[in-house]
């Protein structure tokens, strides 16, 4: 792989997948073609795939639904047609029997025609939203991952699936913590309003230096930590569900659709 590319450069979806697809980009997506609506990735075998969607219906804040394709079919013909989502997520994990095993680059050796992809909101999406209002996102001035917790709330149940939320954590100025619910609520179809706002103990979170998944941020004096629903879920249902086969996108690295930011927004 060659050197990452300057992000400044990479203003469609269209080219940031052609960059991933060449394997140029390999790091997370946040502040990628901004104005655009980001997805999480998560793939099924066939039989498991209405239990999934079951789950999902029941739980809207985690698991938002963009897109579900036809059987066998990589290609998200709704929300970025002509991509292919087994080259076009930076790094996908393959998870077995509800184990993490590894992390791949592409999907086209484990691809098989009986599989169905769903795509599902991402927070990154009312990011540029946030950043227009002037509250800043920890994780982009810091050129790191968000920071994800799984926490002690379980979601609701459906068929072979069950689990804990998981849940993004962004410090925000205590003054603008109003104006950031007001501007990601727009956006319900991308995790919305956040699920909770300051003490991490009610979500049975002990250590914000301890991410899940994703990478610490600084946390400065006045900020308050607010929580979002978030779509790295599924891997914990995953994990505690037990598939025998789930592929995901890794934490971060999402899958840029060509849909608009505003095309979601609800007023």
């Amino acid at each position: 792989m060659g050197e990452q590319p300057e992000t400044s450069h990479v203003v469609t979806p269209r080219e940031v997948r052609t960059l991933i697809r060449q394997g140029r980009w390999r790091k997370p997506t946040a502040g990628l073609a901004p104005g655009y609506v980001q997805a999480n990735l998560v793939v099924l075998p066939r039989e498991l795939a209405y239990d999934f969607l079951l789950f999902a219906q029941r739980n809207p804040k985690p698991c938002p639904i963009l897109e579900v394709t036809d059987v066998g079919s990589p290609e998200p013909r709704l929300t970025a047609p002509g991509a292919d989502l087994r080259t076009d997520v930076p790094t996908y994990r393959i998870y077995r029997d509800g184990k993490f095993v590894q992390e791949v680059t592409d999907l086209l050796g484990v691809w098989s025609s009986d599989l169905v992809a769903f795509l599902l909101g991402c927070s990154f999406t009312f990011e540029a939203g946030l950043l227009q209002a002037g509250i800043p996102v920890r994780h982009i001035e810091e050129g790191k991952n968000v920071s994800m917790f799984i926490t002690s709330i379980p979601c609701a149940p459906a068929g072979a699936f069950s689990g804990p939320l998981v849940v993004t954590m962004r410090p925000i100025p205590a003054s603008l913590v109003a104006r950031a619910v007001q501007i990601s609520g727009r956006f319900p179809a991308v995790h919305g309003a956040p699920v909770h706002v300051g003490d991490p103990d009610a979500l049975g979170i002990r250590d914000l230096s301890r991410p899940d998944f994703g990478d610490p941020v600084t946390i400065r004096p006045g900020e308050v930590p607010v929580f979002w629903a978030c779509g790295v879920t599924p891997q914990a249902v995953a994990m505690q569900a037990k598939p025998p086969l789930m592929i995901s996108h890794a934490p971060g690295h999402m899958f840029v659709t060509d849909m608009r930011d505003e095309s979601l927004a609800v007023f």
